[in-house]
């Protein structure tokens, strides 16, 4: 029963309609973990949208167990599965996704610069504040992302203080 939910909602992240999308890769994401193999075949997509929606999954099962394809999820030429990615692995808070996140501070997408930037805030490891403050700098004018990164070094700094 569990495999034909599976199949039925993998079959709705291929729909015209975004609002369709997102609640499958929702309901998959409750599934468990019977959904994790499908959905890192996904990955593998050649279409955006399949491997965007399997990230959102991914990152809704809140599994550690699907932290690695994220983080393998940040290549993919795709900005929007990078972004999502990032994204993700912020909100699971998963310590082996600072490496590849403070990589993706120089990612050629604003947004998922942002992300990475928010994500590493989100998992508050310090290992991110120098990489963070140099990316700061290099962002001659864009307040927005200076924004984000001052954020992340607050949530760092608040981190610390609190443990």
């Amino acid at each position: 029963m569990t495999h034909e939910i599976i199949e039925k909602l993998i079959k709705q992240l291929e729909g015209e309609d975004p609002q369709v999308r997102l609640e499958a890769a929702k309901q998959l994401g409750e599934v468990g973990e019977d959904a994790i193999d499908p959905l890192v075949q996904l990955l593998r997509s050649d279409n955006d949208n399949m491997r965007k929606y399997a990230t959102v999954a991914l990152k809704s099962m809140g599994s550690e167990k699907v932290a690695d394809h994220l983080i393998l999820a940040l290549n993919d030429n795709d900005f929007g599965v990078r972004k999502f990615s990032a994204k993700a692995l912020g909100e699971l808070k998963n310590e082996k996704a600072v490496d590849p996140l403070i990589e993706k501070l120089d990612d050629k997408d604003w947004g998922v610069r942002v992300a990475s930037a928010k994500a590493l805030g989100d998992i508050g490891n310090d290992k991110g504040v120098t990489p963070l403050k140099k990316a700061r700098r290099k962002a001659t004018g864009d307040k927005d992302f200076k924004k984000a990164v001052n954020k992340a070094l607050k949530k760092i700094r608040r981190n610390y203080l609190n443990n």
